[in-house]
């Protein structure tokens, strides 16, 4: 996985936590919900690319 995406994804994960604690602060579930889904689809795309390393035997990006 390239530092490009690493960060990327990592980026939008941050807003996903981010929007999440918005949502909860001025309990707006929408807003909440949306946070949630951003922060998952940011975690899952780091999962699937250290797992496209695994099977490249990409040793310095794990």
């Amino acid at each position: 996985m390239s530092a490009e995406d690493k960060a990327k994804n990592k980026t939008e994960e941050l807003k996903g936590k981010v929007k999440k604690k918005i949502g909860e602060a001025t309990d707006t579930e929408q807003l909440e919900a949306e946070g949630k889904g951003k922060e998952m689809k940011g975690d899952l795309k780091q999962a699937g690319e250290k797992v496209k390393d695994a099977f490249t035997g990409d040793e310095n990006e794990k």
